[in-house]
């Protein structure tokens, strides 16, 4: 069975299922996404984030986002103005920059619903735990990159799967979340990186820079 890739437009190909979705992987960018038809309602997917502890004071947390921002602080200047993309319920991160100086804003669709800071531009785009719930990823990754200026960065945390069989997948703890949806492999961040003029350094399985260069 063949799909239409919901990030490049390329010929997907059934790549496994499990009792919940079937998967398909795009013979162009390597994108894995759940079965569109299976994505849940905005209710239902809402109720899952709201179960998430994302609380500012847990030090686990941020430990976690420390994976991101030590490297980031490292390349961006301490007078530079951000966004974090998809916050969520308990914004964490953009605490953590402005502790060292960089003014953050804020935007996620549910919790932070205002538009107005997508329509500027940034020096430093974070985007944590965000881009696998891209039900159209050919859309909302345009919109991420086209906040950024020229040299800004793109600072994204997910999970990438970096084996290649459908058993890997399947034993794969990541896409059992019926909110993830879109699963990236290093050759699609490359895609993307090529396709947008971007520069791409993939830090770790978890972390993956991306640097506007026009």
């Amino acid at each position: 069975m063949t799909d239409v890739c919901t990030l490049c437009g390329g010929s997907a190909v059934t790549f496994t299922k499990d009792k919940q979705r079937s998967y398909f992987k795009c013979r162009e960018c390597e994108l894995i996404f759940a079965d569109p038809k299976a994505k849940l309602s905005k209710n239902s997917e809402k109720e899952v984030y709201d179960l998430h502890q994302n609380d500012p004071n847990d030090e686990g947390y941020r430990r976690f986002l420390s994976l991101l921002t030590k490297p980031l602080l490292e390349r961006v200047a301490a007078s530079a103005e951000g966004l974090d993309f998809g916050c969520g319920p308990g914004p964490t991160l953009n605490l953590m920059l402005e502790d060292a100086g960089i003014r953050m804003a804020l935007y996620d669709i549910f919790y932070y619903p205002d538009k107005a800071p997508l329509k500027q531009r940034y020096d430093v785009v974070t985007c944590t735990e965000v881009v696998e719930h891209f039900n159209a990823p050919a859309t909302s990754w345009p919109t991420l990159v086209g906040l950024l200026k020229e040299r800004a960065w793109l600072a994204v945390m997910t999970s990438l799967f970096t084996r290649e069989t459908p058993e890997a997948f399947l034993a794969w703890q990541y896409k059992n979340d019926p909110t993830h949806v879109s699963f990236y492999t290093p050759l699609t961040m490359q895609w993307l990186a090529k396709h947008f003029g971007l520069e791409c350094e993939i830090l770790s399985q978890r972390v993956i820079f991306f640097q506007r260069v026009s």
